[in-house]
């Protein structure tokens, strides 16, 4: 995983699951990423509106296109950056109260308020690596508090060679890059992903960008969760992940970074932003 950076509650249970240590801060923020379409023509700058900043890794405001301005708010991050540690493999967190507050960000990476959970409505780090808090906020009530609105969930696959822009509300900086292609299986110590985002290695992400959405360029929605990389070259093993194919042939690529698809969840977010894991079409996995 990219590694969350430890806070002091935290400390000693992450590094007790064998989490390495965290990256140190460097006090620098990054301008909001700018992109060209195929054509040369500009488009809408990515910038960092609807980010957040969580304790120890990054995360955003999230809805689908269905979503309603009275609906709960939904913030998501990893399965990693659960408070409560990592989900065993096979494990599936729902409906569990939290209070966990999130710092939201502003275009300029300016910290404008301070979100608070409700519950973790949803957590695993089976088949994906996928955090979703309900806050105690609603989407109208943070544009109107704060002008801010959340990103919007892509319903779409993405597509090989799509521009992508990972945003990281913890570090305040943007990695522009494009997808590389798709890891079958990525496994990685004893969890394995399925159909994983792999970026082209312009997409240098660090410790703390975990969590961080990964956006359409061009469109500006949220097509993937910034969650893990290979560090050392190791093989198949924590903070290593390797690629296995569907003849299970494994192919490891030191250097190269991950996210896991958003557009399964899609359809597992219902009104009032509640998940229903029997939707048709929901490509969460289930307790």
């Amino acid at each position: 995983m990219k590694k969350p950076l430890v806070g002091a509650f935290l400390a000693t249970l992450l590094v007790g699951a064998g989490v390495a240590p965290a990256f140190a801060a460097t006090g620098q923020d990054a301008a909001p990423a700018t992109a060209e379409a195929s054509t040369g023509a500009k488009v809408k700058a990515v910038d960092f509106a609807g980010t957040v900043a969580l304790s120890n890794c990054s995360g955003s405001v999230v809805r689908t296109a269905a979503s309603q301005p009275n609906d709960p708010a939904l913030v998501m991050s990893n399965g990693h950056c659960l408070e409560t540690g990592f989900p065993a493999p096979g494990q599936v967190v729902v409906n569990r109260a939290s209070s966990r507050t999130f710092s939201l960000l502003n275009g300029a990476a300016q910290k404008v308020g301070t979100l608070r959970a409700s519950k973790i409505a949803y957590g695993t780090m089976t088949d994906t690596d996928v955090s979703l808090y309900q806050l105690t906020s609603t989407y109208a009530q943070i544009q109107n508090q704060y002008g801010i609105k959340a990103l919007e969930l892509s319903a779409a696959r993405p597509a090989q060679g799509t521009a992508i822009t990972v945003v990281s509300g913890y570090w305040k900086k943007t990695y522009g890059c494009n997808i590389d292609g798709f890891a079958y299986r990525l496994k990685e110590g004893s969890w394995t992903w399925k159909d994983s985002v792999r970026y082209t290695s312009a997409c240098q992400t660090i410790g703390g960008t975990s969590g961080s959405p990964v956006l359409d360029t061009n469109t500006g929605k949220v097509v993937a969760v910034n969650n893990t990389g290979n560090e050392d070259g190791g093989r198949c093993t924590d903070n290593n992940p390797c690629e296995v194919d569907e003849a299970g042939r494994v192919t490891v690529r030191r250097g190269i970074n991950y996210g896991q698809q958003t557009y399964n969840m899609v359809p597992c977010i219902t009104a009032g932003s509640k998940i229903d894991l029997n939707r048709p079409g929901c490509g969460l996995p289930k307790p």
